[in-house]
């Protein structure tokens, strides 16, 4: 299928998409997806193509590996596009939640090794901060948006706080906070008439206040990362809209890890500015999935193995 890049979008993946072999596939059809992994490695200075590929999975769960693995398939991936389809430039990108280092890189605002840096250091403080303030997220299906918000204010008190964490799509919400909140919120979701109330298998409460203590860290760190004037447009997840140059994209770097991922209105901005074909580069479809539940009338394609070559021939 012949997409036009200006009708086009490139979407990329966050924590909760990462599966065991991610990548393999795709480096043994391509050298230039080989070649990211093996960079990867020597960046970080541990194998993490190992711990991607072979696991185990509680190692790759484990949130400082899962969002520099999570880029590395995504740049790997990026990269054979690129090889295969040189020619091609879509007209925006947006990631979910970490999955917006990834859209840096694909903007050029942000060179591979500073986004790979930046984002084991994101991993790393989140990981620290739910050691200090343990909590955990929940995800909802058959509520709006502002029945959630007072649910998660009833459900708060002074130290025990919990809020909507990522707007995915109408009616599939994911709230983020301290486990008594977590817990009271559910109980409410359930009596307001939840179709689905699902504790989410993840023991960090990101995009939430929780993750204050790690605010100072990972500020500093985009703070010196070395940020470019983006080539692409990328749509921010605090608030929607474009990132056009590079102080939009520190404070909105900046202010993700405690707040909402505004996924809903991030898509709704692209298709209204004409994008009808949204490619999800990296691992796993979810992006894909969301698509569908906001707007049926558009496209949406994977990239992230050799297959996925041809929906695009």
């Amino acid at each position: 299928m012949k997409l036009n890049p200006q009708q086009t979008a490139f979407l990329f993946p966050g924590q909760g998409s990462q599966a065991l072999g991610m990548g393999s596939d795709l480096s043994a059809a391509y050298n230039v997806a080989h070649d990211t992994f093996v960079d990867a490695d020597q960046i970080l200075g541990f194998p993490l193509k190992e711990t991607a590929w072979l696991g185990p999975a509680e190692k790759l769960n484990d949130t400082q590996n899962t969002q520099p693995a999570l880029l590395v398939h995504s740049v790997a991936a990026l990269r054979v596009f690129g090889e295969v389809f040189p020619e091609f430039s879509p007209k925006y990108v947006a990631g979910h939640s970490m999955g917006e280092l990834s859209a840096l890189v694909a903007s050029k605002a942000l060179d591979f090794e500073s986004a790979l840096r930046l984002v084991r250091t994101r991993g790393e403080s989140m990981k620290s901060a739910d050691e200090i303030a343990p909590g955990g997220m929940a995800a909802f299906i058959g509520l709006d948006l502002p029945t959630l918000d007072e649910i998660c204010a009833q459900a708060s008190e002074e130290v025990e706080i919990v809020q909507v964490a990522n707007d995915n799509c109408p009616g599939q919400v994911v709230i983020s906070g301290s486990v008594p909140a977590l817990d009271r919120a559910m109980e409410l979701c359930r009596t307001a008439g939840a179709r689905l109330t699902k504790r989410l298998a993840v023991s960090i409460a990101a995009h939430s206040p929780l993750m204050a203590s790690a605010q100072d860290r990972y500020a500093a760190a985009v703070a010196s990362a070395p940020l470019a004037r983006p080539t692409i447009p990328i749509i921010g997840n605090v608030y929607a809209l474009p990132l056009l140059n590079e102080q939009e994209i520190r404070d909105d770097l900046e202010a993700q890890l405690t707040s909402r991922v505004r996924w809903t209105d991030s898509i709704r901005y692209m298709i209204d500015q004409g994008i009808i074909n949204f490619i999800e580069i990296g691992t796993g479809s979810v992006l894909v999935g969301l698509l569908k539940r906001i707007d049926r009338s558009v496209n949406g394609f994977r990239f992230g193995e050799p297959e996925d070559i041809a929906h695009f021939t």
